[in-house]
């Protein structure tokens, strides 16, 4: 999504170098959130019928950033190539609402993700009432949510005649209001509330594994018996239970820090009429929040130890029916996370 004027529309000039630098970084980001993206599908959906709850998450993390990737950043790169969106009306309210329907869904993904962690600590009980039913109602809500909160982008956004006789899919915003309510209320919803809910249940997840580590060496001490090991995890919890815990923190961390500078560029574009709207270091912090969708997978893989043995696990069984180019990018991805994983 580009910076808009106060018109809603965007300004017909252009910097031609810096929409070379815009071109070449969508690429870069394109292709790396679709191949990470792919290969931890591809694996995760190999290993379906013994997939874990918080893998059925990633799963679906995975697919929003699949998203992301194919109706956001590469209708973006196409328009910045084209430098006037290409096709009809109804193509034009498609893309719009697919696009944020990408936003959206990684977003409220990583929301409902977070959710399901606070309610495996802080209300177990409850949780495992709820693993029991095969219908996986976070993951429903979170895909609901995404796609009736796209819906106003197919009645914002249109294709307008921006200049005489240049048409281009953009708004038109009711003066003087209009711009400002759009950008506030997309921010709302997609990133303040999103931010306050996963910090709200991460701090409880905190104070109740210090609560009841504290109060379990207590007991501990009382007995005479000495304290568990690391082994175990905090409180008593596995390892794989706190590697996940961790893992969403670290899920959480990289979304703030990705979408914070975006949704900042777009209130100050937005609010300010003096905002630097054209400068590179203006755009460019915009178009890294698309940066998220190629975090996730590099996180999932970081914390995951058995991913790389799985996917050469799957180059094997695939090697006789694979072309030659196939085998090498799927080894050099292999390669590449294996290295990712050892440096860590």
């Amino acid at each position: 999504m580009r910076p808009l004027n106060d018109s809603g529309s965007l300004d017909l000039g252009r910097d031609e170098s810096l929409a070379k630098a815009e071109i070449a970084l969508l690429s870069v980001i394109f292709v790396s959130a679709s191949v990470l993206n792919g290969a931890v599908l591809l694996v995760l959906w190999r290993q379906r019928k013994h997939a874990s709850r918080m893998r059925v998450f990633v799963f679906h993390l995975c697919l929003a950033d699949l998203v992301v990737a194919f109706f956001q950043v590469c209708p973006q790169l196409v328009w910045e190539i084209t430098d006037r969106f290409a096709g009809p009306d109804l193509v034009c309210r498609l893309v719009k609402y697919l696009q944020v329907l990408g936003m959206f869904s990684s977003t409220y993904m990583i929301v409902v993700m977070t959710v399901d962690r606070h309610q495996a600590v802080c209300n177990p009980m409850v949780k495992f009432r709820r693993a029991r039913s095969r219908l996986n109602v976070p993951v429903c809500f979170a895909w609901g949510v995404s796609l009736l909160g796209s819906l106003p982008q197919v009645f914002i956004f249109s294709q307008v005649e921006v200049a005489p006789g240049v048409l281009d899919c953009w708004a038109r915003f009711i003066q003087p209001w209009g711009l400002q309510t759009y950008i506030s209320w997309t921010t709302l919803v997609i990133f303040v509330l999103p931010v306050i809910t996963v910090v709200v249940c991460q701090v409880r997840i905190c104070r109740a594994l210090r609560g009841s580590l504290c109060q379990k060496s207590r007991r501990r001490s009382y007995q005479g018996l000495p304290l568990p090991s690391r082994a175990s995890g905090g409180a008593g919890m596995s390892k794989a239970r706190v590697k996940t815990l961790k893992m969403t923190v670290v899920i959480v961390l990289a979304y703030i820090v990705c979408w914070a500078p975006f949704f900042t560029v777009q209130l100050w574009s937005a609010w300010d009429t003096n905002a630097p709207k054209e400068t590179a270091t203006f755009t460019i912090l915009m178009l890294l929040a698309s940066l998220n969708s190629c975090a996730n997978p590099c996180i999932y893989l970081l914390f995951s130890s058995h991913f790389p043995k799985r996917l050469l696990a799957l180059l094997r069984s695939h090697r006789k029916d694979s072309t030659h180019d196939e085998v090498i990018l799927v080894s050099t991805l292999y390669m590449s996370f294996k290295n990712a994983s050892e440096s860590k």
